[in-house]
Formats: C-alpha cells, sequence, structure tokens
C-alpha cells in the first residue's frame, strides 16, 4: 500500500515564499487524501498493490476499467506531490551544466525558459500542472488538467508547479502570478538537473 512521504525539509523552510501553514495543510491533507484514496481503488486488487505509482500509471491501460480513472485521478495526485516536494529546496541552488546546455538550445536562455514555463502555468484554466517533461520528441511545456500525471503519457517530469489553488491561495490568495514568481525562489536546481540526466541517458 502507498504511504505519505516525508518532506525533504520542515514544513517552514520555504517561507517567505511558500509559508508553513500551506505546506503543512498541502502535505499532510491534500497529499495524504490522494494516498487514501489511491489505496482504497486498488485495495481488491493484489495484482496492483506492490507496483509503485509511477508503475501503475505507466501501465494505466492494464488497470481494470471500473478503477482506471480513481488510479489516473488519485494515482496521479500522489505521483505529482511526490515529484512536487522535491523540486523544491530551501537551499539557494542554480542550474547545473546539463540544464543550463539543454534550456539554451531549446529556449535561447534560462530566462526565456522560465519566461515560457510561467506562462504555462498562468494558462491552466482551473486547476491543474505545469510541467517541463521530456518526451520521444525532446522537451516539452505541457499544461496538465487536474492531477494528470506525464507519466500517463510515458512522459518524465523534470520540473513541475502545482497550480491548484490549495498550493497558495492561503497565501496569495487569486494572485497566481506572485505565487509563481515567488516559486522560483524555490526551485531546487539540483533535482532538475538529477531529473535531466536520468531522463536523457
Amino acid at each position: 500500500m502507498h504511504t505519505l512521504p516525508k518532506l525533504p525539509y520542515s514544513y517552514d523552510a520555504l517561507e517567505p515564499h511558500i509559508d508553513k501553514v500551506t505546506m503543512e495543510i498541502h502535505h499532510t491533507k491534500h497529499h495524504q487524501a490522494y494516498i487514501d484514496n489511491l489505496n482504497k481503488a486498488i485495495e481488491n486488487h493484489s495484482s496492483l498493490a506492490n507496483l509503485s505509482v509511477e508503475k501503475l500509471l505507466l501501465k494505466i491501460d492494464t488497470v481494470p476499467s471500473d478503477i482506471q480513472q480513481a488510479v489516473i485521478n488519485h494515482g496521479g495526485g500522489h505521483a505529482n506531490h511526490t515529484f512536487f516536494w522535491k523540486i523544491m529546496s530551501p537551499k539557494k541552488t542554480s542550474p547545473g551544466e546539463m540544464t543550463l546546455k539543454v534550456l539554451k538550445e531549446k529556449f535561447w536562455s534560462i530566462d526565456v525558459f522560465k519566461e515560457e514555463f510561467t506562462k504555462k502555468a498562468m494558462g491552466v484554466f482551473g486547476s491543474g500542472w505545469a510541467f517541463l517533461i521530456s518526451t520521444s520528441k525532446g522537451l516539452v511545456l505541457k499544461r496538465h488538467s487536474f492531477q494528470n500525471s506525464p507519466l500517463l503519457h510515458n512522459n518524465s517530469p523534470i520540473l513541475g508547479i502545482d497550480v491548484w489553488e490549495h498550493a497558495y491561495y492561503l497565501k496569495y490568495q487569486n494572485r497566481r502570478a506572485e505565487y509563481v514568481k515567488a516559486w522560483w525562489n524555490v526551485v531546487n536546481w539540483d533535482e532538475v538537473e538529477r531529473n535531466l540526466v536520468k531522463a536523457l541517458s
């Protein structure tokens, strides 16, 4: 069965950019709810019980149709949030060698990449995510509605931001743009580099 991963930092570690109360609720309530509902969906399917959430989503076509949407919703929520916690850090980091190389090749510069990524995040209608993903055709910026995971399409997430209101509303209310701007201050570029190396190797 799936369990809530421990954060790699304290709930207040990302302040002032992301506040302690939001992080605590986001992790212990929202993420936990996705895990609880995922476990409930697969509890009578022993062949699925021992699969990691990543393998579960990559093999979504083999999941029984009566629970498939629940696995997409709640498994996606679990996978996306597990990824999200790691992609942030209280430690100040800078883009690594491979990150700089591939982003400059694709977007001309880090600044242009950040502008384009921010546009994707601002362009999500309602609840969802903005991702930089690695696909069979190269790096792509994508908007994902709700908790749809890049893994459902056999793509690897490299960088992603949660733009569900529960991720920022306590501090930023309806000011998503301020949240996204602040979020760049806590991006864990070391993790981005690791994700890129793994995806491109």
